[in-house]
């Protein structure tokens, strides 16, 4: 999780994101007729999914994240009994491959959203995510650090000792790491 700073970089998020764009490509179709309680619903439980995932992420405690979490699982599973509900329905039957894709995008999210909770589950630490100011101090001097070396090995002179070397030919992209 620490490699993520922000949600939306989150792959769940993006599917989440996923999600409630088939659900409204879905709605918007002028041969859909489901009623509008059924619309709002779907609407508002495709939303919870993104939403949760990015409030839990923005929390500070890794309690909340995990409720949040569960919070998202959960709607992602009123998604799914949602269109299996109504997939069978004669009026809907031009809609099936749009409800089909609803479905897998909401089993995905589940699917993610469970290995994320075991993650978090399974952190050597309670509480607190963030990290206390004087580790987020070491650990930002550490990147600037890796950064500056990186920058240095790839603006070398063909001439220096190091252009040749694997490290500088990394930083240049001149080979995977």
């Amino acid at each position: 999780m620490a490699k993520y700073q922000h949600f939306e970089e989150l792959p769940v998020w993006q599917e989440a994101a996923k999600l409630y764009n088939a659900a409204l490509d879905f709605q918007q179709r002028p041969d859909v007729r489901i009623t509008s309680g059924f619309r709002s619903q779907l609407d508002r439980a495709t939303l919870s999914v993104s939403n949760n995932i990015a409030e839990g992420f923005e929390r500070a405690t890794t309690g909340e994240l995990l409720s949040f979490i569960a919070i998202a699982r959960g709607s992602a599973g009123e998604v799914r009994s949602m269109i299996l509900v109504v997939r069978a329905r004669p009026e809907l039957r031009e809609c099936v491959s749009s409800l089909d894709r609803i479905r897998a995008l909401a089993e995905s999210c589940s699917r993610q959203l469970t290995g994320w909770s075991g993650a978090v589950e399974k952190l050597p630490f309670q509480g607190r995510r963030q990290l206390p100011e004087g580790q987020k101090r070491v650990r930002e001097s550490a990147d600037k650090a890796r950064e500056f070396r990186q920058q240095f090995l790839r603006n070398l002179k063909p001439n220096h000792p190091l252009y040749g070397s694997r490290e500088a030919r990394q930083a240049r992209g001149e080979m995977s790491e």
